[in-house]
């Protein structure tokens, strides 16, 4: 049985859609998810789901071990972001490598980097008047967005598109490629 936590800052949909998509899987299974933000929409949706969640600040993560105890306790394999909006120190990129992965909503290198979250990226994206934005899955390193790139899909920026529009289908991109994409990933590894 892999064993895969997910990191999340914000509403969670992403963490919703991932744990749905594994929640039959007798090989994968959704351990605990982690989070920095103690009023974040993933927690609500946690509870609902009977989800084990843990809360840390940006000391637990930075400058303490207590993010990385929990993963070894919870003997997690697989590290994915879904919405988290922090780097990922040291520490864990060293314990986990090549075991981190993370989604962009935009086709890096373009439009990423810090800053570069939730509708600040497809308001970017269409203020550049770019004709085609998606989703990016790559592995996470010490940089925001620029881990080896894993997977794209794309979609069209219409001439009437809106932040908000841009967004929906991103969304739908990621609910519809991220789990297939880390079970993917799972399944061919051979390390564990």
């Amino acid at each position: 049985m892999k064993k895969i936590a997910l990191f999340a800052s914000g509403s969670g949909s992403n963490v919703q859609r991932i744990y749905e998509y594994f929640q039959h899987n007798e090989d994968i299974q959704i351990e605990i998810v982690m989070c920095n933000n103690s009023k974040a929409g993933v927690l609500k949706r946690c509870q609902n789901l009977r989800i084990k969640y843990s809360i840390f600040d940006k000391h637990d993560l930075m400058s303490s071990t207590k993010v990385l105890d929990m993963l070894t306790f919870y003997r997690i394999d697989f590290i994915a972001l879904a919405g988290f909006l922090l780097l990922v120190p040291p520490n864990i990129l060293t314990q986990f490598p090549k075991k981190i992965i993370n989604i962009h909503p935009a086709l890096l290198p373009k439009y990423g980097g810090k800053g570069f979250y939730g509708l600040k990226v497809h308001e970017s994206v269409i203020k550049a008047k770019e004709k085609e934005s998606g989703i990016t899955i790559h592995y996470v390193n010490e940089k925001f967005d620029a881990g080896d790139i894993i997977f794209q899909a794309t979609c069209p920026v219409e001439d009437a598109e809106t932040p908000e529009t841009l967004a929906l289908k991103i969304h739908d991109l990621e609910y519809k490629y991220y789990p297939v994409i880390i079970e993917k990933l799972l399944m061919h590894d051979d390390t564990k």
